[in-house]
């Protein structure tokens, strides 16, 4: 089931576009539980959700993992965490190097 906020459904959109594994990923719905909603901007010290952790560690919300996955880091960020497998280089890449 997709995502009811927007800021929520980009998030798992761009992981979606990284090909995180569904499985990889842990989503909760805030709206339906205000314990919960309070309790991780309470957490993180962060004022709005989506949250985003890799492996346990804060990153931020969707406006940072849009730029992350703007500028590319993103995606090595996922590879480092063995979120996804790295992306082997283009042989065309290789030849031009």
């Amino acid at each position: 089931m997709s995502p009811q906020c927007g800021f929520s459904r980009a998030v798992v959109q761009v992981l979606d576009i990284h090909g995180v594994p569904r499985e990889k990923m842990q989503t909760y719905n805030v709206l339906e539980d205000a314990e919960l909603r309070s309790g991780i901007k309470e957490y993180s010290d962060w004022p709005t959700v989506p949250q985003i952790y890799l492996n346990g560690e804060f990153v931020g919300g969707c406006d940072i993992l849009l730029g992350m996955h703007q500028s590319g880091e993103l995606e090595d960020v996922l590879e480092k965490n063995q979120i996804i497998p790295p992306v082997a280089p283009s042989p065309t890449a290789a030849a031009t190097a």
